[in-house]
């Protein structure tokens, strides 16, 4: 097995479902006793929570190439960052380092692609769900995207970093996610990307009113390809 690493800790609820994700897929896969070989470098996420300008931005760059580089010192051979909001400044660790960062977005856009998903709505923090970056790597594998709506944007960010990323399930936001993907249902949309790693704790990826693409899951399998040698 090949050893990865992953960068954690934002939040550490997001990080300890990667480590369950990845440990119960290599047990499955390779055999009741095995266990993942894993590097995590777990940040503070004080420090990487909200970010809005360009000096905050560039600064969580800085970090995510020093982590980096930790893993990469420490012997991993591919990197997960476990956060969707932080690819806006994947490229700057990746530049840091000569192994691979495996980017959150493609696993998803490669799935819905190949269930023939031809609109989806795109769930996440305001960073994702409200600039291009992220929405322009999924339009790539071609999925369209509905726009954003301003007043879900809120609700949605609110829910993630004042209740999710501080381990809070909340029935009330429970309700509200269900509401929201009943609107994208009724609108004609084929499928969800829940590009965050903590809504996967408020929503059902396997029982919905529209097929859910876990960010998190897809991510954390490609992870497991990497360390059972299944990826170049």
């Amino acid at each position: 097995m090949r050893k990865l690493g992953l960068i954690g800790g934002m939040s550490w609820a997001a990080t300890e479902r990667y480590y369950a994700l990845i440990n119960r897929e290599i047990q499955r896969r390779a055999g009741p006793t095995c266990s993942a070989p894993l590097i995590i470098d777990s940040l503070n996420s004080c420090d990487m929570s909200r970010l809005t300008s360009d000096e905050q931005w560039a600064h969580a760059a800085q970090v995510l190439a020093a982590s980096a580089r930790t893993l990469e010192g420490a012997g991993a051979t591919a990197i997960l960052i476990c956060a969707n909001s932080m690819y806006k400044v994947a490229d700057a660790a990746q530049a840091a380092v000569s192994i691979p960062i495996i980017n959150i977005v493609d696993p998803v856009g490669r799935a819905m692609k190949a269930a023939g998903v031809r609109t989806a709505a795109l769930l996440g923090t305001r960073n994702i769900m409200g600039e291009s970056w992220y929405r322009k790597r999924l339009v790539g594998h071609g999925i369209s995207l509905v726009p954003a709506d301003e007043a879900q944007i809120a609700v949605v960010d609110t829910i993630i970093y004042d209740e999710l990323m501080r381990g809070i399930v909340n029935r009330e936001s429970e309700r509200a996610m269900k509401t929201l993907l009943t609107k994208f249902d009724q609108n004609d949309v084929d499928a969800v990307a829940l590009a965050n790693t903590e809504l996967s704790m408020i929503v059902n990826i396997e029982a919905n009113v529209l097929p859910i693409y876990d960010s998190t899951t897809l991510h954390a399998m490609e992870g497991v390809s990497w360390i059972l040698g299944n990826m170049p």
